[in-house]
């Protein structure tokens, strides 16, 4: 098997900051090959706009080789309408669907090692009449997997969600205690699988303010996320919790802990992006294929500037790289 590994960069929304952030990361060389999933043309009049060169080349799969500066190979998938850089365009919602499909094919058929997405605008793909709630969802039923969990790392904090892209009013029925059992078991795995801790120090956050306060603030805590935790220490696991979010987040628990269980995305994920925004990757946990992405949104409204930064892509291309070779090993 090669050692240089094959990864597949999607497109993002085309009139965001994606495009941009691919034209940038390709100025760089790479030790693995690196796969733009898009309409080159796109690629070209990005980098024409930023004052930077590009050499596109037709993707092809049985040539493996590492990614020179300046150069990227490219699965072509034309846009359906041209391209105004920070308008949304919903004639090009189909065009994202297809390079994430295909980038997914490509991962589950062993033509790719790991799949990065830069971001989409959910808004304007449901605007389009397409259901999309995230990649997150949209991978879990593209490959068929049961379940599926978010979690956002940087190099010092890794956060994983029990719910992701829900309203809030309906969070708290959705945490049950088959949802709570299914989501540690993949956290607990992948942890071990994918990160290579062997027994992961997992702290859990409870759901309502003071983690319920002993039932005065609410019983999720008591009559769902303490038994299973219950669960989970007989069997040996080390886990903590449920712990107050708001203390949870401190360096007395985070200096011992391998990765914090938040309850919903807005509980885990404001602390981890202030901590390291523009540093961090989402890791799509549960799938049969390695999935990773920026931790930001389409920012429409600085695309086409050139000052989009790259750092979030870099950590996305480092771990999808490295995870992809950690997932042989395990």
């Amino acid at each position: 098997m090669s050692s240089i590994k094959r990864i597949a960069i999607t497109s993002g929304e085309p009139a965001g900051i994606g495009p941009e952030l691919v034209v940038k990361i390709a100025q760089q060389a790479f030790t693995d090959q690196l796969v733009f999933i898009g309409d080159p043309a796109l690629l070209q009049n990005t980098a024409r706009m930023l004052g930077l060169t590009i050499k596109t080349g037709p993707f092809n799969a049985l040539r493996r080789s590492a990614s020179k500066a300046g150069e990227i190979l490219v699965a072509s998938i034309p846009l359906a309408q041209p391209v105004n850089v920070g308008e949304l365009n919903t004639g090009n919602a189909q065009y994202v669907i297809d390079t994430l499909d295909y980038a997914c094919q490509g991962c589950l058929d062993g033509l790719f090692d790991a799949m990065v997405t830069p971001p989409v605008h959910k808004g304007v793909i449901n605007d389009a009449g397409i259901h999309f709630s995230g990649h997150t969802e949209f991978l879990q039923q593209r490959t068929g997997s049961n379940e599926v969990v978010m979690m956002l790392a940087t190099e010092h904090l890794k956060v994983a969600l029990v719910t992701t892209h829900l309203a809030l009013n309906k969070v708290s029925a959705a945490i049950t205690k088959p949802k709570l059992r299914s989501v540690l078991n993949i956290l607990i795995s992948d942890l071990q699988q994918l990160f290579a801790i062997d027994r992961p120090n997992i702290l859990v956050c409870g759901l309502n303010p003071h983690a319920g306060e002993n039932g005065h603030m609410g019983m999720e805590e008591i009559e769902t996320i303490t038994p299973v935790l219950q669960e989970f220490i007989a069997a040996g696991v080390t886990l903590s919790g449920p712990l107050p979010a708001d203390t949870l987040f401190t360096e007395k628990y985070l200096k011992d802990a391998d990765a914090v269980l938040a309850m919903y995305h807005d509980q885990g994920l404001p602390v981890l992006k202030y901590s390291g925004f523009g540093k961090a990757v989402n890791i799509t946990l549960g799938l049969p294929i390695i999935r990773t992405s920026v931790d930001h949104g389409t920012a429409l409204d600085i695309a086409g500037e050139g000052i989009a930064n790259i750092g979030s892509l870099e950590v996305a291309i480092y771990y999808a790289s490295k995870l992809a070779r950690q997932r042989l090993t395990s």
